[in-house]
């Protein structure tokens, strides 16, 4: 087995053990709705490598975005999405699926990735995705054993959802049981959605059993409310978080990442992160 230390040192930060991954591998799911933001992929990555977050989340696609045209030692990491599948629409179709790109972890070693991602969803009433998900989870520990590469493993419990589809289930014994499952399954990072109450949010940490932890952002919400989650995650014990939309989507997405980099990196606290991002404002 490959060492993995290598690559998992470039992905958290030296002094505060945190990330910031922003994830802008939306467009890999062919959801129209999740393109807001990064509709000019290149453009959005170049505005995020000025504002220096610790890694950044691409296909391998749009990985040459980042690591073709922005050279040089400081540029944020590559975390690179291997898997793809079509659980998100509104309208779900008849067949769901889950598939993995082949050889992940040698397609993440060909482009300089610190970690690559695998998804393992908990759909209502569909264990045969589940069953998808494990297998490749199981392949990429495999793939990621032989190259040195750390697995990233985001298990997402989701439940159906009023306006049609599914939605994050934040329930805790729900999003506890599958944090578990991908510790056990082999993830060396978990990406984990929060839960309902963030002041749960140890139980979580505990039950990665020292596996760090990074929670997802998932859909637009205020910059309070964000700031406000962010801040009780990381006193919860979370190693950093990874966001997109609530970035991307942003009227000002180099300074939300600047506020969030000095909560994980310098303990802002929310009040001071509010001010980066008043400081940093367009026209300001």
């Amino acid at each position: 087995m490959t060492d993995i230390t290598p690559r998992m040192n470039r992905l958290f930060n030296p002094t505060s053990g945190r990330c910031l991954d922003v994830a802008v591998d939306h467009g890999f799911f062919g959801e129209h709705a999740f393109l807001g933001g990064i509709e000019n992929l290149r453009s959005t990555v170049g505005t995020l490598v000025d504002a220096a977050p610790d890694a950044i989340q691409l296909t391998q696609g749009q990985a040459s975005l980042l690591q073709h045209e922005h050279g040089g030692r400081s540029r944020p990491a590559l975390v690179m999405r291997t898997d793809v599948a079509n659980v998100y629409g509104k309208e779900l179709p008849d067949h769901l699926f889950s598939l993995m790109v082949p050889e992940p972890a040698l397609r993440g070693v060909q482009m300089d990735a610190v970690c690559i991602v695998v998804n393992l969803f908990d759909l209502p009433g569909r264990p045969d995705v589940r069953e998808a998900c494990i297998s490749n989870v199981l392949k990429a520990r495999q793939d990621c054993d032989r190259y040195g590469m750390p697995l990233m493993v985001e298990p997402l419990v989701m439940k159906d959802a009023e306006a049609g589809g599914y939605t994050v289930n934040g329930d805790l014994e729900s999003v506890v049981a599958v944090v578990r499952q991908a510790v056990e399954l082999g993830a060396d990072i978990i990406k984990a959605d929060p839960t309902d109450d963030p002041s749960d949010y140890h139980h979580v940490i505990r039950t990665a059993t020292g596996i760090p932890v990074l929670v997802r952002g998932g859909g637009r919400v205020s910059d309070r409310e964000l700031l406000e989650r962010t801040k009780a995650v990381l006193d919860q014990g979370a190693a950093g978080v990874v966001y997109g939309r609530n970035i991307v989507q942003h009227p000002n997405p180099a300074g939300m990442t600047r506020a969030l980099m000095a909560m994980l990196h310098q303990n802002a606290s929310v009040e001071q992160a509010e001010q980066i991002l008043a400081a940093t404002a367009p026209g300001a």
